[in-house]
């Protein structure tokens, strides 16, 4: 995005609402559209004229009746709508996992960065690197999906994000080509400042293609935060991602993500939200099946204490038939924490032979802690098989009293008992460095050793002892 000349003092804080949202994005404009293709333009005055409708969510909607917002814009933020400069990006993305091959997008406070060219078009056909690039390079390509997912559910921050399109993460993988690496997005918030921030990221995969996409969400210090991420992705028939969603915040941000999946006939997705600090989290998770034959695992786990608070909301269309969805998502919440599941699948009227699965499963490990769980299903044919359940509680104290038995004392215990809870998603992590360094922040988070890195969640810059428990299992 160019220099714009903006009216609005944005280095000043201010109270979020409606009303400056709507100010700002008329003053910003012509700016923010400078490098539109004619259709993204309107798209944008009709995202605004949507979100001016519909103002930010309030307790009052169904959908956000767990989840108060009220709090977080109690607090002044800068609204970014330029990139930041002046930071040492080498200081910031120190991510190098050992024996994890990655190729790293890095993003400082919503904005694409890179040291060499912001848009790469590798020898075999993928195109990576800074949306608003490809916006002026491939306005084609990017016209062909973006906005095309997500603009039909009336969200308010979705709406908001698709107004202010300035930069995010733009992954092109043509037809019949297999990333030769997983793709590591890695999306700090360094400043001295409390920000307000929106990213847009945008995900193509053509027919037969396959990818590997660990996506990063990170604090750099404690300075409060508001980020609105939306992403879209898009599955071509018989495609495969793998995908990894990270979460770890201080616990002054707020964070929105909004992840829009389309699957094509015969693609299949596995995805894993992994969620270990923040103050508070929402994950707004939207798939739909547009032919037969798709699939989609999805996974979360989430390790919720203090104050803070986890909202997943997932949405699994199955608007195909002869397709398959399995939804699992675990909870350990401590102190005064809470979190609340929505799971809600469609079954549409021609969607023979779909099978569906979805559960919720909480451990509270405090009276003052809290959840509230709602799978749903919505069928509208017969000949379909489908499930859902949930369950809170706390430890179970028959297999405490066995570990006790053989010498193991109570903390340890305790601990074994929840990541042997945890490891059920955990196991599920196809990428063995990634799996093994997850394993290793888990076991940190549950013994409270684990506080926003000082770069981004898989901090592995500095030499570490991998956690052990401290149990002889041989008294097991």
């Amino acid at each position: 995005m160019q220099d714009a000349g903006y009216k609005m003092q944005d280095s000043v804080r201010r109270n979020i609402t409606k009303e400056l949202m709507a100010a700002l994005y008329r003053e910003c404009r012509e700016a923010l559209s400078v490098n539109d293709y004619p259709a993204l333009t309107v798209l944008r005055d009709k995202a605004i004229r949507s979100f001016e409708e519909s103002g930010f969510p309030t307790t009052k909607l169904e959908a956000w009746k767990n989840t108060s917002l009220k709090e977080s814009f109690s607090t002044e933020y800068k609204v970014v709508v330029q990139p930041e400069t002046g930071v040492d990006v080498q200081k910031v993305f120190l991510c190098n996992i050992p024996h994890l091959d990655t190729a790293i997008m890095g993003q400082l406070n919503s904005w694409y960065v890179s040291k060499d060219v912001p848009l790469m078009k590798l020898g075999n056909g993928i195109i990576m690197g800074s949306l608003a690039e490809a916006l002026k390079q491939y306005p084609e390509l990017v016209e062909a999906h973006l906005g095309k997912y997500s603009g039909s559910n009336g969200d308010a921050f979705t709406s908001l994000n698709t107004a202010f399109i300035m930069d995010g993460v733009f992954i092109y993988v043509p037809d019949d080509v297999k990333s030769p690496k997983p793709v590591q997005i890695i999306n700090v918030i360094h400043s001295n400042e409390n920000l307000f921030l929106q990213s847009r990221n945008l995900i193509v995969l053509g027919k037969n293609s396959r990818l590997s996409l660990v996506h990063c969400d990170d604090s750099y210090n404690q300075q409060a935060s508001f980020s609105n991420v939306v992403t879209e992705i898009h599955m071509g028939e018989a495609a495969f991602m793998d995908h990894y969603k990270l979460q770890n915040l201080n616990n002054s941000s707020t964070l929105i993500s909004s992840s829009y999946f389309e699957l094509e006939t015969a693609a299949k997705l596995e995805s894993h939200y992994i969620s270990l600090n923040g103050g508070l989290l929402r994950n707004n998770l939207r798939l739909r099946f547009n032919g037969p034959h798709g699939g989609a695992n999805v996974y979360g786990i989430y390790l919720m204490d203090r104050k803070q608070h986890i909202d997943n909301q997932v949405f699994i269309d199955h608007a195909s038939p002869d397709c398959t969805s399995s939804e699992l998502f675990k909870g350990i919440l401590d102190e005064h924490s809470s979190g609340v599941f929505n799971g809600h699948v469609l079954v549409r009227r021609d969607a023979q032979r779909t099978n569906a699965y979805q559960s919720n499963r909480n451990i509270l490990l405090t009276e003052t802690a809290k959840v509230n769980s709602k799978p749903f299903l919505e069928i509208y044919n017969d000949d379909v098989k489908c499930s859902h359940g949930s369950t809170t509680g706390q430890l179970d104290q028959d297999a405490m009293y066995y570990l006790r038995q053989r010498g193991i004392g109570e903390d340890s215990a305790r601990m074994l008992l929840m990541y042997a809870y945890a490891d059920e998603v955990i196991s599920k992590i196809d990428i063995e460095p990634l799996r093994y360094r997850i394993e290793d922040m888990v076991k940190k988070r549950l013994q409270g050793e684990l506080q926003i890195c000082e770069a981004c969640v898989l901090h592995c810059n500095t030499p570490e002892r991998p956690m052990e428990f401290m149990i002889d299992m041989s008294k097991i």
